[in-house]
């Protein structure tokens, strides 16, 4: 029997990456607390909900993004005895929780503004666009920041989704503030309202789902377990393949396991290296572990059926 573990973490984690992260994201939560005052201070002034509703989530989105700037650093931490795999999952955790905060945000919007319905206030459109302009513009600057980042794995992506959200909501403030100025219909600031909360909803749900599944150690997206097995299977020198496992430990870093059953008189190593090209240059999975097993192997399940009769 023989057994290989090919295991790089670090091919996907480059320090350079990691240190250009904290950097946007440092950036961006500057800009996000200095304007997040400057909406608190607006929306009470001018009496608007979808202002304060922005104000909220631009708060949520500074926890959101010193969070993840806590799991980025903390991810780079070496492995440990006690921790094998090092700390690649908080980044996992840290979108987990923007993702939900996000749907609670969501949720307190659309009540806020389903009593806006009953209770009508007055509401200052003019200073409501104004502020909304320049929350506009400090959005676009932290999306630029954040854009190069966004597709590396799900804490980036989870503060992507928290300023594209953001973003929505400063163009529907914008909106609302234009109705409310230019036409009087003060209705607008709680429509508005309920569209931005819609709008963060879905996104931040789709998020919790991906996080979920990664923790669930579910098949990553794209991958074809029963592929896998079938190619495999068609390799030279493969009898049977069985307890095969495919699961995420982090954002990009798939892992497999799996047993192989090899016919008589065949060099192990040799199929162990074709076995290992095959998973690296079809499917894109270099974090392995592949037991070769001969055909008089007996697997530890079986011994124990066949003790106990």
């Amino acid at each position: 029997m023989v057994e290989n573990h090919s295991h790089d973490h670090e091919h996907h984690h480059h320090p350079h990456d990691a240190r250009s992260a904290r950097k946007s994201l440092s950036a961006v939560l500057i800009l996000s607390l200095a304007y997040m005052l400057a909406e608190i201070v607006g929306g009470i002034k001018s009496g608007s909900l979808a202002l304060l509703a922005d104000a909220g989530h631009m708060a949520i989105d500074s926890a959101a993004i010193a969070l993840s700037l806590f799991a980025v650093w903390i991810a780079q931490r070496p492995a440990t005895a006690e921790k094998t795999y090092g700390y690649y999952r908080a980044e996992i955790l840290a979108a987990l929780i923007n993702g939900a905060t996000l749907i609670l945000v969501a949720i307190w919007i659309c009540y806020e503004a389903w009593e806006r319905f009953y209770l009508e206030r007055p509401v200052r459109g003019d200073l409501m666009t104004g502020i909304a302009l320049g929350g506009l513009v400090v959005n676009f600057i932290s999306l630029f920041l954040v854009h190069r980042h966004e597709g590396h794995n799900l804490n980036t992506r989870g503060v992507w989704l928290h300023l594209v959200s953001d973003t929505l909501g400063s163009v529907s403030a914008i909106v609302a503030g234009v109705m409310v100025w230019k036409l009087g219909w003060t209705i607008a600031d709680p429509i508005i309202s309920i569209v931005i909360s819609l709008f963060i909803f879905w996104g931040a749900w789709r998020l919790v789902r991906e996080c979920v599944d990664v923790l669930l150690e579910a098949v990553p997206k794209g991958v074809d377990v029963s592929e896998i097995k079938k190619s495999i299977e068609g390799l030279a020198g493969v009898r049977e393949v069985h307890d095969l496992h495919v699961w995420t430990m982090t954002s990009g870093v798939p892992l497999l396991t799996v047993h192989v059953t090899a016919e008589a008189n065949v060099d192990s190593g040799e199929l162990l290296s074709r076995i290992n090209s095959l998973l690296v240059g079809k499917f894109r999975i270099d974090h392995t572990t592949v037991q070769i097993e001969p055909e008089t192997y007996v697997a530890p399940d079986e011994c124990c059926k066949i003790l106990k009769n």
